[in-house]
């Protein structure tokens, strides 16, 4: 009977229930969507990073990620490298000289990571061929040509076939320099990238640096990202004298936000669900002050105050359960729909989004489960919301709400 009540009481005032309801549609809907854009985004992110900086695993010296010194080569790096090839769980290699310094151009310099790859296994890994906005990849056998990132480019002011010169520390410690041809501009989604990492053969690196062909560094992607804890650990007892990175110490700071993600997203929802609330409870204080005369009546037929909470509280509660899956519904319609045809953002964030690292088309994407946990907040929020105006309703006095017209 109490159940029937408060449905009716509901509908009494349909503007005012529909007001609320909506409010919580668009709540609800807005705020899953929020939720799904940043996924989307942080995935795109994460995604983009193993393919195209950091692979999933690096091979390095112990010592070479401290000063980034040219002088530690992983030991035995060719036996290693091609032993990381024949791995079945590796799904592509790439063995790189690395080497940070300046280069220049006849109008400008700036500093720079230069690394010496292996054309055919580098591609395999970054797909850096298919980055290419001009010019060609490293087709032929000719001496010192490089490819530099548009952005870069445009901080040199220089094109195809221009000079660069690019200088740096050999492995004694002496100043060593060499000019290269540019062959190609590529183009990332990184802007802070493209600025920074210029690619040549690693053979001309090597003589630069005036040693044989020797590697700082082995990148690898694997078939299953979800076995890379696994392959790491075997690849560090395999290896004693290297040290074995995943992309989360390599990147840290990707990492971190992967972690962290699902702390800000509850924050994000709470936030979502206290503005709600206080919507809520206003307009519930609301029904209950006009409903003064009624509430007495009541009262005084019979009607004692747990049963008053009662009615008040599944008004509340049938509210929002009533609104909740509509507005799920439509969050869950709109986040499909966009995450399979995407939003481009270009026009917009596009220089923004790259100089932190994010692509300006966005594929929002949001896991079953925090369908799950939003309702979950979404019906405590309510249950919270309920309590003061259901108190308000049971501290009224019998004869003096009877009073009142």
């Amino acid at each position: 009977m109490l159940f029937q009540l408060a449905w009716k009481n509901i509908w009494r005032n349909k503007t005012r229930s529909l007001v609320v309801m909506g409010s919580v549609v668009v709540g609800l809907w807005a705020g899953a969507f929020i939720i799904a854009y940043v996924f989307g985004m942080i995935e795109q992110r994460l995604k983009d990073a193993v393919e195209n900086e950091v692979s999933h695993l690096q091979l390095h010296h112990p010592e070479f990620d401290k000063d980034n010194e040219v002088k530690y080569f992983i030991p035995n790096g060719s036996d290693a490298f091609s032993s990381i090839q024949e791995d079945q769980r590796i799904k592509a290699a790439s063995a790189r000289v690395v080497v940070f310094g300046m280069v220049a151009s006849a109008q400008n310099s700036t500093g720079g990571k230069f690394i010496g790859v292996l054309p055919a296994s580098e591609n395999r890994v970054t797909g850096l061929e298919e980055k290419l906005t001009q010019g060609s990849y490293f087709e032929h056998d000719s001496k010192n040509r490089v490819i530099i990132g548009e952005r870069l480019a445009e901080k040199l002011k220089v094109k195809l076939r221009s000079k660069i010169v690019l200088t740096f520390q050999d492995t004694t410690g002496s100043i060593t320099a060499g000019a290269f041809r540019i062959i190609g501009l590529y183009k990332t989604y990184n802007s802070t990238y493209d600025e920074t990492n210029i690619f040549v053969r690693a053979p001309d690196l090597s003589r630069l640096l005036g040693t044989d062909l020797q590697y700082h560094e082995v990148a690898m992607l694997l078939q299953d990202p979800e076995s890379l804890e696994a392959i790491k650990s075997e690849l560090g007892a395999q290896f004693t004298d290297t040290t074995v990175e995943s992309w989360k110490e390599l990147s840290p700071e990707l990492g971190l936000m992967i972690d962290s993600f699902d702390q800000y997203m509850i924050v994000f929802i709470i936030i979502i669900m206290l503005a709600l609330s206080f919507g809520i409870v206003n307009t519930m204080l609301m029904a209950v002050l006009e409903r003064v005369r009624e509430i007495g009546m009541l009262m005084a037929v019979g009607m004692n105050r747990i049963r008053v909470f009662g009615m008040i509280f599944l008004e509340t509660l049938l509210l929002v359960l009533l609104a909740s899956p509509i507005g799920l519904c439509l969050a869950y319609i709109t986040i499909q729909y966009l995450g399979s045809t995407g939003m481009d953002l270009s026009g917009l964030y596009q220089e923004g989004y790259a100089a932190y690292g994010f692509k300006s088309y966005i594929y929002p994407k949001l896991e079953d489960i925090y369908y799950l946990r939003i309702m979950i907040m979404v019906t405590i929020t309510a249950l919270l919301a309920s309590i003061y105006p259901a108190f308000t309703a049971v501290r009224l006095n019998p004869v003096t709400a009877i009073r009142k017209i």
